[in-house]
């Protein structure tokens, strides 16, 4: 039953400071409640709203930053911060995530604005809004907690960039964020969230505490999450190109009429590997909130693996990590199964002539390539590794598509991987 104290209130009005439920929410709560105080003690059943939709826009997965990628002078502590991304599908109200999972101290949130950004580190001011949290513009996020704002009504096209800019109280001296951005932040001191352009500020290529949007969307509409390395998260790419593979993908699915309403959720972490904590939790730590937790999640491309067998020291060892990783596909497979979730196995990419070539290694990333070819475990298969291998030798990527380390593509090779992808999959 609702409070009926709520009935008895003088002002329970559903706008706060530069916020407002969008209208036809609010319309409907008013009416729900209108009948339930009506009602009064005879009222035995809770009324049913229809459920939103909810599908993830953005999202990129949380760690503890490295001492030498956390923010530079000024510092967060009672300054302003200016981070940008680009959603993939669009809508008319959007919610947004925010984390202080990895650090030991609390993170104060002292007000938070969202707007749409005009280039660099300027907004356009007469879009921007200000997010709550249960009501309230402040929130404290205590440690290994995250926090999710309040609705707000924003219009949003597809491809959009947003700035998401927060002025802190108190931070912790470590800190929860995404070193590997590909994207420029920006600080300032003090309150700044209302100010156009962040002219003075000092750059940082990093994201910190913010960890993805949400969009109303409609019940056509899901997203895909791609766990991966930073071949995901996009080293080689262009800063401020949104150019990784992922970004790609989303481009070709949104300008396909048969996947338009498809989301893309880029869950790479440079250096990450599937077994264990090598930079950020492993895959198998991150899988429930970097997979699961996700909103409208319907697909899942899992391409990591790499950073796992190229630290391998010999024969036994790589064959046994070969034998893990397939082991730990096959939960992860058998986990998203569970919640409905397709599951689509991209094979390892050559890695001859860089840093982590050796025949033991060779052999082991064969064997689960093989494994992910043949086993039927996956509902389908991505082949990077034949869509990148030079033809002329082929333990190599193609000579003009990587970065010249012989591991991470170039912005040509994050255009053919994203091309190798059969739309089909996600219809």
């Amino acid at each position: 039953m609702i409070n009926s104290n709520f009935c008895n209130a003088k002002d329970r009005s559903t706008k706060t400071d530069d916020f407002s439920i969008s209208l036809p929410y609010s319309i409907l709560l008013v009416c729900v409640l209108m009948l339930s105080c009506s009602a009064g003690k005879v009222a035995t059943k809770e009324p049913v709203l229809p459920e939103t939709h909810w599908v993830g826009t953005w999202a990129t997965s949380q760690q503890l930053v490295e001492p030498h990628n956390n923010p530079p002078e000024p510092g967060l502590s009672n300054n302003s911060l200016r981070q940008i991304f680009r959603i993939s599908i669009g809508g008319e109200s959007l919610r947004f995530h925010f984390s202080n999972e990895f650090s030991k101290s609390p993170v104060t949130l002292k007000k938070v604005a969202v707007a749409l950004s005009t280039g660099g580190s300027s907004v356009d001011v007469s879009s921007a809004r200000i997010l709550t949290f249960a009501g309230k513009p402040e929130i404290t996020m205590e440690p290994g907690k995250t926090v999710v704002s309040d609705p707000v009504a924003m219009p949003v096209k597809v491809r959009t960039d947003l700035a998401i800019t927060i002025y802190f109280g108190n931070t912790s001296p470590d800190v929860t964020g995404h070193p590997g951005s590909r994207t420029t932040s920006y600080i300032i001191a003090g309150d700044e969230v209302s100010t156009a352009d962040f002219a003075n500020a000092i750059p940082t290529d990093h994201w910190y505490v913010i960890a993805g949007a949400d969009v109303i969307a409609p019940a056509t509409a899901g997203a895909v999450a791609i766990l991966g390395n930073s071949i995901t998260d996009g080293r080689g790419s262009g800063t401020n190109k949104q150019n990784r593979w992922p970004d790609v993908l989303a481009e070709r699915l949104l300008k396909n009429p048969a996947t338009q309403h498809v989301a893309v959720l880029n869950h790479g972490i440079g250096g990450n590997c599937v077994l264990r904590p090598c930079l950020g939790p492993s895959a198998i730590d991150r899988f429930e909130s970097d997979v699961i937790r996700q909103r409208g999640v319907r697909w899942l491309i899992i391409l990591e693996g790499v950073n796992d067998l190229g630290q391998t020291p010999s024969d036994s060892v790589a064959g046994m990590v070969a034998e893990k990783l397939i082991e730990a596909y096959s939960k992860m497979i058998d986990k998203a199964h569970q919640h409905g979730i397709k599951v689509y196995g991209a094979t390892i990419l050559p890695f001859g002539k860089s840093f982590y070539y050796a025949d033991h290694r060779e052999a082991a990333r064969n064997r689960v390539n093989e494994w992910i070819r043949t086993s039927g475990r996956f509902d389908a298969v991505i082949d990077f590794d034949k869509a990148m291998q030079n033809p002329g030798e082929p333990l190599t990527l193609l000579p003009d598509a990587h970065t010249g380390d012989y591991l991470h593509p170039n912005e040509k090779g994050y255009v053919l991987m994203a091309e190798a992808v059969d739309l089909r999959l996600f219809e």
